[in-house]
């Protein structure tokens, strides 16, 4: 009988193992603080809104957010560009951010949920910001206001992709 218990829980235990995701936790290490990002979750969250957001764009000649905006920062400036980019995409994007689908809707909010978390991690940092770093997110609200409210977000949205390969670059470089 024992034997018998013994390798069901065995079995129990393999198959608990083999149908749960690794959960993907990394740390950002922002000079003398540390914030910890879920990107597996991120990244599940978004897949499922993406194809939706860069379908329904019209705005193909616009960019938001450029990959150089996020390479060439200053020395120091990487939690102050997080912190930005992260009350943008909450206080501008997923706030405008609509769409007629249930589930992306969900996802969207998640996102959304998971940032504001980040963002209060990252609060606690004291980031302190540079002119220069605070040009580069003034740019990009510039152009996020020259276009219609929702096809900003939706832009925005479909364009989070850069974001998230940055925040995964910054994780390993820690």
């Amino acid at each position: 009988m024992k034997m018998l218990l013994g390798c069901s829980v065995s079995l129990l235990l393999l198959l608990l193992i083999c149908l749960t995701e690794p959960v993907e936790s990394g740390t950002l290490h922002l000079n003398s603080c540390s914030v910890n990002v879920h990107m597996h979750e991120l990244r599940k969250y978004y897949t499922d809104i993406r194809s939706n957001a860069i379908s329904e764009d019209s705005e193909i000649g616009v960019k938001l957010l450029d990959k150089s905006l996020m390479k060439d920062l200053q020395e120091g400036q990487t939690c102050c560009f997080i912190r930005l980019v992260l009350r943008f995409y909450v206080e501008r994007v997923f706030s405008n951010y609509a769409s007629s689908h249930p589930q992306q809707q969900r996802c969207s909010s998640a996102l959304a949920n998971a940032f504001i978390s980040i963002r209060r991690d990252i609060h606690k940092c004291h980031c302190l910001c540079e002119e220069e770093t605070q040009r580069k997110m003034d740019s990009v609200h510039a152009e996020f206001i020259k276009l219609q409210i929702s096809q900003a977000a939706q832009k925005a949205v479909g364009e989070l992709d850069t974001v998230l390969e940055w925040l995964e670059e910054q994780k390993t470089q820690a």
